[in-house]
């Protein structure tokens, strides 16, 4: 080709040539450069200190996709929930933490309608579909209700470790990683409210064959604390103490006839024989009946409470055979601290438990899913560790104010009814009120306070008025029981 070109071509040409060659040497070396500064910035140094990408095992091995740690401890509605959403985000590696996969908590078990479409699920999950409730004052007035139900309306039923398991199922579906083990430790570092310094976790990993497990520990970014009444992690953070309640519960097989009555019914008693500051509850499962009764005010006492609630329940569960004996502490209120530093604490481990009810599964599970996905937006792909102030602003904000106002409703009405028999005979006559029945069931299945009707409004107060006075002139007083240590003020 130069042959045939003339000298000023060529020279041209050649000129070319050059320039592209060092432009590509150029690209090359630059190129070179580039792979080999990467790949330092992933290889140990004499020289790295905290801050290093080495030294912090938290992160991911790439700057490019980073990622945080999140663990999750405990596996029941409230972590389950929230690992799942943790589970769907790529900038997120989640670790569920649970003791025992196979734990059977002692709960009621009952569920509002809401959460069934709300967290999808299954009705093979609800064991069974209460649409009547059965009130049983101190005296055996009987009070029916669920009239006021459409025929789609339901209270499911279910037992917790067949709940439980398809929620953190779900989650480890998304990829959560399951540790089957107990926490036994947190280390906070000391300025964990200001820095980036991971939390350290040490757990007791189940082993087969082994009784106590592994002693393990785990470096995380962000803690949830789902780990109930007890939980370790509030202890870890300082979130203060809270008032509990005792609940205890029987499960009871019974016969295929006397199950019948119990097959869309649910029983609830009242007085101070069964509790002096809570109820007595029937309520039917799969193939069983589960029989409990709870107490703040007087927990010693609560085998004898238990024995009481049998006896009233009497030849409706005659014969029956106890499968099962479960207790288990239930927080009376929210945590004076549910946020600290980058942990923050969910379901029973909060306090999300309501009075009166003593509901805690819908709450569970809502909180524990409100807080992860607050903490998913906050963390900005993997980019940002939220503060406590950020999950302060977004979690509990709007967890406070959607269900605030349900806590401090239920809290006056447990304070009313509750507090001694003769206001208990009023409770159950006054659940005679169709707009009674409407707003209460209205109120659960939906988790929405209900009543604004003004005119039914103000004829309630009446008919609260006329029952307080009938039922405190009809009541037997209450027993006296005397426990100055175990025996407090709900706070």
């Amino acid at each position: 080709f130069f042959r045939s070109s003339t000298v000023e071509e060529r020279l041209t040409l050649q000129h070319l040539f050059q320039t592209k060659l060092t432009f590509k040497m150029k690209f090359t070396l630059v190129t070179v450069a580039g792979f080999a500064t990467v790949a330092n910035a992933f290889t140990p140094s004499a020289f790295m200190g905290k801050t290093s990408i080495a030294k912090n095992a938290v992160k991911s091995s790439s700057s490019l996709e980073m990622k945080y740690k999140v663990a999750v401890v405990g596996g029941g509605p409230s972590g389950a929930c929230a690992a799942e959403i943790f589970a769907q985000e790529k900038g997120i590696d989640t670790i569920l933490f649970e003791r025992k996969l196979d734990n059977a908590k002692p709960c009621g078990g009952a569920i509002p309608l809401c959460m069934v479409g709300e967290f999808d699920i299954p009705e093979t999950v609800v064991d069974r579909k209460v649409r009547k409730m059965n009130l049983i004052s101190p005296t055996g007035v009987e009070v029916d209700i669920g009239d006021t139900l459409k025929p789609n309306e339901y209270i499911g039923m279910c037992r917790r470790e067949i709940l439980d398991k398809y929620l953190r199922d779900r989650a480890i579906e998304y990829g959560a990683q399951v540790v089957n083990g107990l926490v036994t430790a947190i280390d906070v570092p000391s300025d964990h409210k200001v820095s980036e310094d991971p939390y350290t976790i040490h757990y007791q990993e189940f082993q087969e064959g082994s009784s106590a497990g592994v002693a393990k520990t785990m470096d995380v970014d962000y803690i949830v604390g789902a780990d109930g009444a007890n939980s370790r992690v509030a202890k870890a953070m300082d979130a203060g103490l809270y008032n509990f309640a005792i609940a205890f519960q029987e499960r009871i097989k019974i016969s295929d006839d006397k199950m019948k009555f119990y097959e869309e019914m649910a029983e609830m008693y009242v007085g101070d024989d069964v509790s002096p500051d809570f109820y007595g509850w029937v309520f039917p499962k799969y193939d069983h009946v589960g029989v409990g009764t709870g107490t703040v005010v007087n927990r010693p006492a609560i085998k004898q409470y238990q024995k009481a609630i049998r006896d009233r329940a009497g030849d409706k569960i005659s014969g029956g055979k106890i499968i099962k004996v479960e207790a288990h502490p239930i927080p009376e209120h929210y945590r004076p601290r549910r946020v600290q530093g980058r942990m923050a604490l969910v379901g029973d481990a909060a306090g999300y438990v309501t009075k009166c009810s003593g509901e805690g599964i819908y709450f569970a599970a809502k909180s524990g899913r409100m807080a992860a996905e607050e903490i998913v937006k906050l963390m900005k792909g993997g980019s940002h560790l939220p503060t406590q102030a950020e999950v302060e602003e977004t979690y509990l904000k709007k967890y406070d104010k959607l269900y605030g106002p349900t806590y401090a409703v239920l809290d006056i009405l447990q304070k009313v009814f509750y507090s001694n028999n003769g206001a208990r005979e009023a409770f159950v006559e006054l659940c005679n009120s169709k707009y009674v029945q409407q707003v209460t069931f209205d109120s659960y299945l939906y988790k929405r306070v209900q009543g604004n009707n003004p005119l039914d409004d103000l004829k309630l107060l009446g008919e609260t008025i006329g029952c307080l006075i009938r039922g405190y002139s009809n009541a037997k007083p209450d027993a006296e029981f005397s426990n100055p240590v175990e025996s407090q003020k709900r706070l």
